[in-house]
């Protein structure tokens, strides 16, 4: 079910914690799944989320869902701006860095590097696996930690805990429009 995944992986997105989340979910029919997209899209608009598919195929779609302005607050930042520039991103308009995010996404077949900054990693974290090629991290976490391993290991549980909340809501029947936090 799409709404359980949505709790599961993306709650703190949900709560407004972090600009973005990411999941891969499997589909019988993709129009279907396109259909509970944009059914979802128009319920939680006002709120200021919203929910994409980056590629899909073989009965499985990666699904990024995202705060739009929040994702312009995280690249206002000189450090992110200027590098998501100099890779052909416009970080002042998060759809059309979005879309080219899920070509790049297809072509690769794999995750851009850049994906961090997509999810609310830090700049240093995405700089320091995208320079050690994956290699040599202080911690294993969401990501990868380059950075501030404590500060990193405090939002880690941050997030857990919000998850942890969501889901028992959820199961408890609270709708993920109420869950939803407004922008």
């Amino acid at each position: 079910m799409l709404e359980e995944a949505l709790v599961r992986y993306c709650a703190p997105t949900l709560a407004g914690l972090k600009s973005g989340s990411l999941f891969n979910y499997s589909y019988l029919s993709l129009d279907y799944l396109l259909e509970r997209i944009k059914h979802w899209n128009e319920r939680c608009w006002e709120k200021g989320v919203r929910m994409t598919i980056l590629s899909s195929g073989r009965g499985k779609s990666l699904v990024y869902v995202y705060r739009a302005d929040k994702l312009k607050q995280d690249w206002a930042s000189p450090n992110i701006s200027e590098f998501l520039e100099s890779i052909g991103y416009d970080p002042r308009d998060p759809e059309q860095s979005i879309a080219l995010l899920s070509r790049r996404t297809k072509e690769k077949g794999a995750f851009p590097h850049e994906i961090g900054l997509f999810l609310s990693y830090p700049f240093e974290d995405v700089i320091g696996f995208i320079e050690n090629k994956g290699k040599n991290c202080k911690y294993c976490g969401c990501w990868k930690v380059y950075s501030d391993e404590t500060a990193c290991k405090k939002l880690f549980q941050k997030y857990k805990k919000c998850t942890s909340v969501y889901c028992d809501c959820f199961l408890r029947g609270v709708s993920i429009l109420k869950l939803t936090v407004a922008a």
